[in-house]
């Protein structure tokens, strides 16, 4: 029978004839040897009816069991390592556009003593000048920078721009002996001194401050000055009393001791920013010592004493920068052209009329300007930025040896207008007045002047500078560009008031 069938199913009943056996045993069979781990041998089982037997649990593993397996070796993950960095590539260089000069000069604002910076052949030439003519604006020669203008150190001082420049002679005299004898003095302090504070201890009781009139305000301008001798002489710039001087108005004198004094006008030159005032009871103040500006060596220490910004009795101390700089301030009738000791001592405005000295206690000249970039405090005064101007002590004494003698300080002129070149190569002649040094020599007009006594001037002012350097009487050496030649000719100069 098939698998699926069980005892009384139809099967067992289709009368086939077969009735189920039971076997028979005929004796007990001989087991053999069971074989180690086998398992014994069961008794065969029939199914009972309708029995359905449970599901065989699952057949025990074999023994042993199989060998340990370990898993595959898997390295770890590596450490982290952050992206290394490109290579450092430089930036193309790219050319920056070219962007031409303008053709006309900037605006600058209307202050006293600003001189007109140059912008070589950018600039239209100005017109020629002549003395009763309204005033050109200086053009300052190549040393000069754009933006930067020289302002004169008067605290409170605004005004006009620079005046022209000019070489003319009307009403020039022929001169003469004009200088006084000036008592020399022994230097305070020995050769080999580098005490500034030396310095300022003999020059302080030497150098006053001045509160002069401007504007109407009795107290609209201050300066600074120092005593010339013991006759109660003070030297000061000429812009600081040159308002209180046209109006007759008030100057006070305030020594070391804070002691004040009266003082008036004994005379002043506009041309080279000086004027002697005359104290009362300063007779008793210590006169200052002079030495040379020209025996300066660049680089030497120099000392400035004055009333910067009002604060008197001020020390600084700076070097010698440059010597023969060519400085101009001013406007008009009032424009001074100075052949300045250039220095980087804090100078300041109110420092106007104070003494520069030099380590032996000597005054080497009178602080009269500096330059500026347009910064301004809230006053509107600029202030230091290293660039310093002192009128030499040379013309110091020979001009107030003019004044105290005359009343009047004189200045050499040779008699011509010129104006400067669009390459500043020089200054042309533009007009040369009859009768004069100028009209008597070989010079010419559009004769180019590129040198003063073999000093290579770029303008105007460089040779007007060069020739006020000089007194009347004397003879200059002009070299000129005339077309392909080059020449040298001989100008005498005359005096000239102011």
């Amino acid at each position: 029978m098939s698998d699926t069938d069980f005892p009384g199913s139809s099967a067992d009943q289709s009368g086939n004839g077969d009735e189920p056996t039971t076997p028979i045993e005929t004796g007990p069979a001989e087991t053999p040897a069971a074989l180690p781990n086998e398992p014994a041998p069961t008794e065969p089982t029939t199914p009972l009816p309708g029995f359905a037997p449970p599901t065989p649990p699952p057949a025990a593993p074999s023994y042993p069991p199989p060998a340990y397996q370990p898993p595959a070796y898997e390295p770890p993950a590596p450490a982290y390592q952050p992206p290394a960095a490109p290579a450092y590539q430089p930036p193309a260089y790219q050319e920056p556009a070219y962007a031409p000069p303008p053709t006309q000069p900037p605006a600058y604002p209307a202050q006293y003593g600003v001189a007109q910076p140059t912008e070589p052949s950018a600039y239209p030439l100005p017109p020629t000048t002549t003395e009763t003519s309204t005033p050109e604006k200086s053009r300052l020669p190549g040393w000069t920078w754009p933006l930067i203008a020289v302002l004169s150190l008067l605290l409170g001082i605004g005004g006009g721009a620079i005046g022209a420049s000019l070489v003319n002679d009307d009403n020039a005299s022929s001169g003469g002996d004009t200088v006084v004898n000036i008592p020399v003095r022994k230097a305070p302090l020995k050769a080999g001194n580098q005490s500034v504070a030396a310095v300022a201890a003999k020059l302080l009781p030497s150098t006053v401050q001045i509160v002069a009139e401007y504007k109407g305000r009795a107290q609209g301008a201050t300066g600074s000055g120092f005593v010339f001798d013991d006759k109660g002489h003070i030297i000061t710039n000429n812009h600081v009393v040159a308002d209180a001087a046209a109006d007759k108005g008030p100057i006070d004198v305030i020594d070391q001791s804070g002691t004040h004094h009266k003082a008036t006008v004994v005379g002043r030159s506009p041309v080279y920013d000086l004027a002697v005032l005359k104290v009362e009871g300063a007779e008793k103040l210590q006169p200052v010592a002079f030495g040379s500006a020209a025996q300066m060596q660049v680089g030497e220490t120099v000392v400035a004493v004055g009333s910067p910004l009002a604060l008197s009795a001020t020390v600084t101390s700076g070097i010698v920068s440059a010597k023969n700089r060519p400085v101009t301030t001013g406007d008009g009738n009032d424009a001074s052209f100075i052949n300045a000791v250039q220095t980087d001592a804090a100078i300041n405005p109110g420092n106007s009329g104070g003494p520069l000295a030099n380590l032996q206690g000597q005054v080497i000249g009178v602080n009269s300007a500096i330059a500026s970039i347009g910064s301004s405090d809230s006053s509107g005064e600029s202030a230091n930025i290293g660039v310093g101007f002192a009128i030499p002590i040379e013309q110091v004494l020979v001009t107030a040896g003019q004044i105290l003698r005359t009343g009047h300080a004189e200045y050499p002129v040779i008699g011509v207008s010129v104006r400067g070149t669009e390459n500043n190569e020089g200054a042309e002649v533009k007009e040369i007045n009859a009768g004069t040094p100028a009209a008597k020599s070989d010079l010419k007009v559009g004769d180019i002047i590129t040198a003063v006594d073999d000093h290579p001037v770029t303008g105007q002012t460089d040779v007007v500078v060069a020739i006020r350097s000089h007194q009347a009487g004397d003879t200059v050496t002009l070299t000129v560009k005339r077309g392909s030649k080059t020449l040298k000719i001989k100008v005498g100069l005359l005096a000239k008031t102011g």
